[in-house]
């Protein structure tokens, strides 16, 4: 009998295709957020308010990415964003391939920020690059403070958590501070940030940190 020993990742020449597409984004200026949650947390209506807050101070484009519909995509155009719909075909997650056929799709001349809007789920979206700069995952008050224990691997992938729909704390049984607990022991690093997109709760702080993302790869 033999044994082959596998080293190398399944997602080895996706992590490479990754890599090329993240660094061709930043030579031109462009930081790439991936954005990552479960399905209703609320991140069209995020990017939304996003969209909105920054409106004159840097020009954003979304890729939404969904299995089918186009609403979202509708929603950001309203906003007052560039966006294109992608649909995946009943795949779970966006890779690298994916994500350059969409942005390829999408006038990039005069865009500062691009969001990839991920498909919704907390499993298939943390195992595979997408050529993001940054990764940044949210947590809606509704879905329980016990979900860094359930995903891990979405927290460890993230450079960022929005906790969002911090507006409905008072009707559900949600202990942030174990929460946040819970998610620095995923991940000490992880930048977090409770916020509304309907009241503007937090919200400053969070862009804040966008706008300092995006200063970050244009200095390299």
């Amino acid at each position: 009998m033999r044994v082959i020993e596998l080293h190398k990742s399944v997602t080895d020449s996706n992590d490479r295709d990754a890599a090329v597409l993240r660094e061709e984004l930043e030579s031109k200026g462009i930081l790439l957020v991936n954005l990552m949650s479960s399905a209703g947390s609320g991140k069209t209506t995020l990017l939304e308010r996003t969209i909105k807050d920054l409106k004159g101070r840097t020009n954003i484009a979304v890729l939404e990415a969904d299995i089918d519909a186009s609403v979202d995509a509708e929603r950001i155009e309203a906003a007052g964003a560039i966006s294109v719909q992608v649909h995946t075909d009943g795949m779970c997650h966006m890779d690298a391939g994916m994500t350059r056929t969409g942005l390829e799709a999408m006038n990039m001349e005069t865009t500062d920020v691009a969001f990839l809007e991920n498909i919704g789920n907390l499993i298939c979206p943390a195992e595979y690059a997408t050529g993001a700069s940054r990764n940044v995952m949210i947590l809606s008050i509704p879905e329980g403070d016990d979900k860094p224990l359930k995903y891990p691997l979405m927290f460890q992938s993230s450079d960022a958590l929005l906790l969002t729909k911090i507006d409905t704390m008072s009707y559900f049984s949600f202990d942030m501070e174990k929460c946040i607990e819970r998610v620095r022991y995923q991940n000490p690093r992880i930048k977090i940030f409770p916020v509304s997109a309907k009241t503007g709760e937090g919200m400053a702080d969070w862009e804040t940190w966008l706008l300092q993302q995006l200063e970050e790869i244009r200095k390299r």
